[in-house]
């Protein structure tokens, strides 16, 4: 039999046939691979990056004759002082499987536990890992996981790092009907356009009966049972691939757990499911997708008439080791339709789609949260959809992106006909049918250029930092900015034919501003030159033309 030394000297010999092998040469190969040694092992120890996914699995030694329900099991990872309870997940078979992310570079231990003692297999000994700092560019890994700022105002980066939200609305593109084909071509056109978030839900569709076929993706449907006590961890496997590309193309999964409000029979999804069904499906997602830079919507259209919400958003908060945000898709005030507002970190409406009524209403409801004594992050999440049911086109889109940007808004979510539903040519995914529009029209529909246009363009400036000025402008307008240094002005488009300049108030005397307006469907600028206030007030010479404008007030003397 061949020694370790011997095999070494024989690939040595393989490799490099031209040197003879001599007695000295062995001893020396000997001594080689003694020194080599310790730094095989050393190589052996795991390493993983910061904020990227470290995933393995263990086996369990007993079979269960339902494994989701049978055991619970968790992986407890360590460092230093911290630690971290990591929900794992039953993968098939005798499979579990864990998926964390580090939060800090440095030395880690980690070890599986199991509610049933007597499995050796999901009760292991430490093992230990090594984190060292993210070597790539996507942002999410490279800056970390969204948190809430400082103000309250807004969200940013686990290391400080702004986060401007403009989300894409997805509802049920975790089913089949469109293929991974369509999900990849999907999230291409959306990054190149400037989303960095899509609203997905995991769960429970909206409009659906609970169990319909049209749930199912290629793995079938995500539960056997309305109770969600027996799982199908091949629909599970699917969705792994859709979550796991989104963060890959730089793209925050904001999951939805299910919809909250009745369908079919009278009931809501949680009165159906039940809390304990639901705190399971929670407890599977958050094993899943925990570990990838996700938010969390503990459910979408949500109160407390549909069912104990506030209780299953205080399970996920606990159980969640990272403590991603966490919000819930309000049908009316954020602060009233679940009142135990105490586990979410911030307020999301989503009242609607009926044109201009819904934009203000929306409006009222944001400056409403803005001004409760618990100050959060305040975003639309859900607002008249470009396109749905042939209303709501692109100057809509404009009007309540910028209108709540400028109104102290966090970000905004965007929807357009099609895609939120999945709908494909002969299957719209939704009855009754709102329209025919399928997800590839829908990619198309130009108000989502606009609103990343409008995203750019603000990303130019210190966003976060804009204070929101309605005595800058008249009634109709809206205005934010930097006092003394910067002012957005945003003015809706008027009645056609009226070139009737902005009026801007409440100038600083002394200061000179270098003045534009900026075209929020096109991008273009079209220079005013260098102005200065006359008691205080100035008002332009007129629009380039009867549309929406931007004008932007930078000052005259100020280095960008």
């Amino acid at each position: 039999m061949l020694t370790p030394n011997d095999k070494f000297i024989q690939k040595i010999k393989r490799e490099y046939p031209s040197i003879l092998i001599t007695m000295k040469s062995r001893i020396l190969y000997a001594l080689i691979f003694v020194m080599a040694f310790p730094i095989f092992k050393l190589q052996a120890l795991i390493r993983c990056e910061q904020w990227n996914v470290f995933e393995t699995s263990f086996i369990s030694d007993r079979e269960y004759s339902n494994p989701f329900l049978d055991a619970e099991v968790d992986v407890l990872f360590s460092s230093g002082k911290q630690q971290w309870v990591v929900p794992a997940f039953w993968a098939g078979g005798k499979k579990w499987m864990v998926r964390f992310a580090p939060p800090v570079q440095g030395e880690y231990k980690y070890r599986v536990v199991c509610t049933d003692k007597l499995n050796a297999g999901l009760n292991g000994r430490e093992k230990s890992m090594r984190v060292v700092g993210y070597k790539g560019d996507n942002p999410l890994l490279k800056h970390g996981f969204i948190q809430v700022a400082e103000d309250k105002k807004h969200f940013e980066h686990a290391d400080g790092t702004p986060f401007f939200w403009l989300a894409d609305t997805w509802w049920k593109n975790l089913c089949k009907r469109i293929t991974w084909e369509g999900f990849q071509e999907l999230t291409a056109d959306r990054k190149m356009k400037g989303f960095n978030a899509v609203q997905i839900v995991c769960g429970p569709y909206p409009d659906e009966k609970m169990m319909e076929p049209d749930w199912e993706n290629e793995g079938g449907k995500p539960y056997e049972n309305i109770d969600f006590s027996r799982v199908n961890p091949r629909y599970f496997e699917f969705a792994d691939r859709r979550i796991k590309h989104l963060v890959d193309a730089g793209i925050v999964p904001v999951i939805v757990g299910g919809w909250g409000r009745p369908q079919g029979g009278g009931k809501s999804t949680l009165e159906q499911v039940g809390l304990e069904g639901f705190k399971r499906h929670w407890r599977n997602l958050i094993a899943r997708y925990g570990a990838y830079p996700t938010v969390w919507i503990v459910g979408g259209e949500a109160k407390d008439q549909y069912g104990p919400w506030s209780s299953l958003a205080m399970y996920l908060k606990q159980t969640d080791p990272y403590h991603h945000i966490l919000t819930y898709h309000a049908p009316a005030h954020p602060r009233q339709a679940i009142k135990d507002n105490s586990m979410f970190d911030f307020d999301m409406v989503g009242i609607g789609h009926d044109g201009l009524k819904t934009a203000m209403q929306s409006l009222e409801l944001m400056k409403s949260c803005q001004s409760q004594a618990q100050l959060k992050p305040v975003l639309c999440g859900e607002a008249c959809y470009e396109g749905h049911m042939q209303t709501n086109f692109q100057d809509m889109q404009r009007y309540l992106f910028w209108s709540f940007m400028l109104s102290g808004a966090a970000g905004h979510t965007y929807g357009a006909a099609g895609i939120w539903q999945g709908s494909i040519e002969g299957n719209p995914g939704i009855k009754p049918v709102y329209d025919w529009t399928t997800w590839k029209e829908g990619m198309n529909y130009p108000g989502a250029i606009q609103l990343g246009i409008g995203k750019k363009f603000l990303e130019n400036y210190d966003w976060s930092k804009l204070e929101q000025h309605p005595e800058w402008v008249e009634q109709d307008c809206f205005a934010a900015g930097i006092r003394g240094m910067l002012r957005i002005i945003y003015q809706p488009k008027r009645k056609i034919y009226d070139w009737k300049g902005t009026i801007v108030k409440h100038l600083e005397p002394g200061i000179s501003y270098s003045a534009f307006y900026f075209d929020p469907a096109t991008g273009r600028k079209f220079d005013q030159g260098i102005i200065q206030a006359v008691n205080g007030e100035f008002q332009s010479k007129g629009l380039p033309s009867p549309q929406d404008w931007i004008l932007v007030l930078e000052r005259a003397d100020a280095k960008r």
